[in-house]
């Protein structure tokens, strides 16, 4: 066991891969296999908690919010250093990325970006966290009476994150949730292990105090577990929806944070510029091999523009690089695992076998699958009307507005959608009927700043994230008020 203070090199990553009260220890669970997403070799054995390791990161949580957190002031502090240390270990933060999640340079380097604007913007937070003056005058028989809100934080928060991003997400649950005073238990994907727990030391670098962060690998045990502890406040999730709906179930009437599946759809308008629109659809459907949850799905086209749109969208994705991500190069590397590649050739050769066409890619190699854009599909098509998650773009047309929005809206989900269009009826109307989360005019589904607040409706979940609105969601709302004389 090593003291969490000493930094660990990147040979012992996978052989400290918990931390609980301050310190990194082996786990003393069954070890999973961590593969190299494009090579499909495995580069670690990463053990998980045993039952006592779990109480004890619990209990650590727990006692450490008891004790108290440090000032706001200082919880600022804190995370504005971890900004500035990501930033100066970018080159092994890229490096484990690509290895473990398959990320190219590019998509890497984007998600480092945003982890660091992240922080910055947690950092923000903590340090103007406020409640509201209540007008007590202003009511009946209240002279003399003063009342005001805080914001208080809620205990301990279980963030439980996902693959597709692997940096950026974690540090969107971690951040607002220690921003707020809360302590926190992390259980990332165990596809990127080792993403998380670098960030995890650079926080404690930072100097995250004893017991308000910790770390515990594993699969839906290791959840099971941290759901049955009824110490914990909260649950932070980001993934499927079958298993956002399981997390809910089990939380019973404790408060959540649910992103989940998606089918984004993103409109092209036929007063659209096509030459700013296209170049953007071509990044939105395809970075991270499309493994975002508002990457663009579904391209709504009018069909006054279809024809065009069609032939030179389909140059521009027959003219992404694909393949190793340590390509400098590469646009579009591995899925997260072979399993997932298979399951996406399959429904792209279903969609074939039904009428659709291919206009670009549609093969696999491995755990890559070129970058695939679709014509013909309808919703019954799987690669129609269940989430794709991975480098494929489907064309469909549509002749009014009216009926792009009832296709959109169609679906059980609602995270996010684009629309270009130069008509301010048109953005104004899709902003209003569209049943997503968030409607980005002139820009595609896939449009996110990390400030400002992101999340869904229907099965796509419920909550916000941003560092400003997950403070809100970590904290209640405590009256205050005081009769003078």
């Amino acid at each position: 066991m090593t003291e969490a203070t000493n930094m660990k090199t990147p040979g012992q990553m996978d052989k400290f891969p918990l931390l609980i009260d301050g310190c990194w220890e082996a786990g003393e669970g069954t070890p999973f296999s961590l593969l190299n997403k494009y090579t499909l070799q495995p580069v670690a054995d990463i053990a998980t908690p045993s039952d006592a390791q779990l109480a004890r990161a619990i209990e650590a949580a727990a006692g450490a919010f008891i004790t108290g957190a440090p000032t706001p002031y200082e919880r600022g502090t804190i995370l504005q250093t971890a900004s500035r240390l990501v930033a100066e270990q970018r080159a092994e933060f890229v490096r484990i990325m690509q290895m473990e999640a398959g990320f190219t340079a590019s998509d890497a380097n984007g998600e480092i970006g945003r982890c660091i604007e992240t922080l910055r913007l947690s950092a923000e937070e903590a340090r103007r966290l406020a409640g509201d003056v209540i007008p007590m005058e202003g009511a009946p028989n209240q002279s003399g009476r003063l009342a005001f809100t805080l914001r208080v934080p809620l205990g301990v928060v279980a963030a439980i994150t996902p693959f597709n991003a692997p940096l950026n997400t974690v540090a969107h649950k971690i951040a607002p949730a220690f921003a707020a005073g809360n302590s926190v238990i992390l259980k990332p994907s165990s596809n990127t292990p080792l993403t998380a727990l670098k960030l995890c030391e650079v926080l404690v670098e930072a100097g995250m105090p004893t017991g308000f962060l910790s770390l515990v690998q594993g699969g839906a045990r290791v959840a099971e577990a941290l759901l049955a502890d009824q110490r914990i406040r909260f649950f932070a999730f980001t993934g499927s929806t079958e298993v956002g709906r399981s997390i809910q179930q089990a939380a019973g009437l404790r408060r959540t944070q649910m992103e989940l599946g998606s089918i984004a759809f993103t409109l092209l308008c036929e007063d659209a510029d096509l030459e700013k629109a296209l170049p953007k659809i071509g990044s939105a459907g395809y970075r991270k091999a499309g493994q975002v949850c508002t990457s663009v799905q579904i391209l709504l086209v009018q069909r006054t523009i279809f024809s065009e749109v069609q032939d030179r969208l389909a140059k521009i994705v027959a003219s992404l690089a694909y393949g190793d991500p340590a390509n400098p190069d590469t646009v579009v590397g591995p899925l997260i695992s072979e399993k997932e590649a298979i399951r996406i050739e399959n429904w792209i050769e279903e969609a074939i076998a039904g009428g659709a066409r291919k206009l670009a890619g549609g093969t696999r190699e491995g755990a890559v699958i070129t970058p695939t854009l679709l014509t013909g599909i309808d919703p019954a098509m799987k690669v129609g009307g269940c989430e794709i998650f991975g480098p494929v773009v489907c064309l469909e047309p549509f002749d009014t507005l009216e009926e792009a929005i009832d296709r959109v809206n169609s679906t059980p989900f609602g995270l996010a959608s684009g629309i270009f269009t130069q008509r301010i009826d048109n953005a104004f109307k899709s902003a209003l009927k569209l049943e997503v989360g968030g409607v980005h005019i002139n820009e595609t589904s896939s449009s996110r700043v990390d400030m400002m607040p992101y999340g869904g409706s229907k099965d796509s979940g419920f909550g916000r994230e941003g560092p400003r609105y997950a403070v809100h969601e970590m904290t209640e709302e405590r009256v205050i008020t005081i009769t003078l004389g």
